[in-house]
């Protein structure tokens, strides 16, 4: 779901800060996790996005394009395993102890002059072998903004709480992005999240993909394979490409997510395990 959210009143008090203390914001992991901040709570430059997550199955606020590309990466690597978006810096003075150098008088609402809390927009749990659970932290940033003193300052505020902490940390700009594997990601994910797919349950669609698996062993193009089995299967138009965006997302089938997904490409070329 896509906002227009500069209608809301962005002015920062010392009662809006202990409202966000009590619902719990920037703590919890995985579904139980609240981001410090919403997409009710402050404007963004681009578009901004609440989106329900496979992993963490809780909605996402993002304020940018660029956000949500990055998250989309992130649902796409089988490493991860949970994402908190604009996690806050509660403890910063703590963590800190040189900051004298620190600009952090540019973060305060000039109205209200309460100094904001500052947060970082990912921080991310990682599953690696031996069982070993790290986390990393990474800032998402247009690169042009990487010019300016203000961002300048909040990044490094960043990076030495973050250092503090022993966590790695750094920044993604729109030039790191895989576009295309985040696109290919955008199209596969409403599926995930679907209870009822066309109207099939989910232990159908299970014997329903394992049929079209099979078949598209076969050398003709994968379009061609799809609208045989939902002739066959007298299915709705449409259902067997579901059942393809199905077997992606169970890792049944493997197709290089850095090119466009295409559907002109012989079946027997996707990689089946």
């Amino acid at each position: 779901m896509v906002d227009n959210i500069g209608k809301y009143n962005t002015e920062w008090t010392k009662e809006k800060y202990e409202r966000f203390i009590k619902e719990g914001r920037g703590l919890g992991e995985g579904e139980s996790y609240k981001p410090w901040l919403t997409i009710q709570d402050f404007p963004s430059m681009g578009r901004a996005t609440r989106i329900m997550g496979w992993k963490t199955k809780r909605i996402h606020h993002f304020f940018s394009d660029l956000q949500l590309k990055y998250f989309y990466l992130l649902e796409w690597e089988e490493s991860v395993v949970d994402i908190r978006e604009h996690y806050p810096l509660l403890d910063f003075d703590e963590v800190i102890e040189d900051k004298m150098d620190l600009r952090l008088d540019k973060f305060i609402d000039r109205k209200t002059k309460v100094p904001y809390v500052l947060s970082t927009t990912f921080l991310i749990t990682l599953f690696k072998p031996g069982n070993k659970v790290e986390f990393v932290a990474r800032s998402i940033k247009i690169a042009s903004d990487l010019q300016k003193k203000i961002t300048i300052e909040r990044l490094e505020a960043e990076r030495r709480y973050w250092s503090a902490k022993g966590i790695d940390w750094g920044i993604v700009t729109n030039k790191d992005i895989n576009t295309v594997m985040s696109k290919n990601v955008e199209w596969l994910h409403s599926t995930m999240n679907t209870e009822s797919y066309n109207g099939i349950k989910e232990e159908q669609l299970d014997e329903l993909a394992e049929g079209l698996l099979y078949r598209l062993k076969s050398s003709e193009s994968v379009r061609k394979i799809i609208r045989k089995y939902e002739k066959v299967y007298c299915l709705d138009a449409g259902t067997g490409i579901l059942l393809f965006k199905y077997l992606l997302l169970k890792r049944k089938i493997f197709i290089n997510m850095n090119e466009p997904i295409k559907f002109n490409i012989p079946g027997q070329s996707l990689w089946l395990p």
